[in-house]
């Protein structure tokens, strides 16, 4: 780039989901339903994993932490997107980009570990049922998800550092909903060399490393099912990993499409679409697939709701 005049970007434009004016109060409406669901159905497994004594397992735990980081993921992305809806100056300061940025990072990181581990917790109970408790302690638990928060937390403080150390001059319009890598990238008047090299590297490993550890799961536990010799025994089994199966396909098949891919590759009208999926559908539909399909979580609510209406029963 010749050198120049040029003026230091101090703010960015968002230009949302849709620039048609006579979209944004429906879109406004579609969305805040898609969030209040979000919020409603996480919280509603946080609070039931948290407080029910049956349901006091590592593979609750570990759906508690899913359902915190789907909750945050959500919440870094859907305040400000319906604000926007409503307002004409899509306007977002740099800090204000760079933390949502950051944040943003941090919990779809956690969330493919999340998912990585909560394959081999499935794979230890079913496999390895008689040493499932002294292999997945409580120790393990608390350790495996404060290393999947650490290394996660680490990602997106060297990706959004690089993302931001690029000079932005004059062109400052995202064309995206949230400030996110590529299009931001797109906007550098600088070499994006780096950022680009470190981001495709970086998702293309946290990809491939945890779609190994679940598909290597999977197929252990396959081949255990697949010994066992009554139906009924069969269909339990199928029946406590079918809920992760699905969970495991639409994310990881969403985020292939939407990283791994050189950046000369990126449109970002599809793009868009791909991350209000991932970004707000897939946490809204989360708690429905564990919660739906499972015995326990149902009967963890069944409880919960009749003890609360009992407490405000007139004494």
């Amino acid at each position: 780039m010749a050198n120049g005049n040029f003026t230091q970007v101090t703010e960015f434009i968002l230009t949302g989901v849709s620039e048609r004016p006579d979209l944004q109060i429906p879109l406004f409406f579609v969305f805040l339903v898609i969030y209040g669901l979000t919020v409603t159905g996480n919280l509603s497994i946080i609070t039931l994993t948290s407080m029910d004594s049956h349901l006091q397992t590592p593979m609750y735990f570990f759906l508690r932490h899913l359902a915190i980081i789907n909750l945050g993921n959500s919440t870094v992305i859907a305040p400000k997107m319906l604000v926007n809806f409503l307002v004409k100056k899509h306007t977002t300061s740099y800090y204000e980009c760079a933390t949502q940025l950051g944040a943003f990072l941090v919990f779809i990181v956690a969330e493919v570990l999340m998912l990585a581990v909560m394959a081999y917790d499935r794979y230890v109970a079913i496999c390895n049922p008689l040493l499932y408790m002294a292999v997945v302690s409580r120790w393990v638990c608390l350790l495996l998800v404060s290393l999947t928060y650490l290394y996660s937390f680490s990602t997106a403080v060297v990706a959004s550092s690089s993302v931001f150390s690029v000079t932005y001059c004059s062109c400052n319009i995202i064309n995206h909903f949230y400030c996110d890598i590529a299009p931001l990238l797109a906007l550098s008047c600088s070499d994006t060399s780096f950022p680009e090299t470190f981001v495709f590297i970086s998702a293309a490993t946290n990809l491939v490393v945890s779609i190994i550890i679940v598909l290597v799961s999977y197929f252990n536990i396959v081949l255990s099912i697949l010994k066992i010799r009554s139906s009924e025994g069969r269909k339990k089994a199928f029946s406590t990993c079918a809920s992760h199966m699905m969970a495991v396909s639409v994310f990881y098949g969403t985020m292939i499409f939407m990283y791994v891919q050189p950046q000369a590759n990126h449109s970002m009208d599809t793009d868009k679409v791909a991350s209000v999926f991932y970004t707000l559908v897939i946490p809204m539909l989360n708690p429905m697939i564990y919660s739906l399909r499972n015995k326990d979580v149902k009967a963890a609510l069944k409880r919960f709701l009749t003890n609360s209406c009992c407490s405000f029963k007139p004494m």
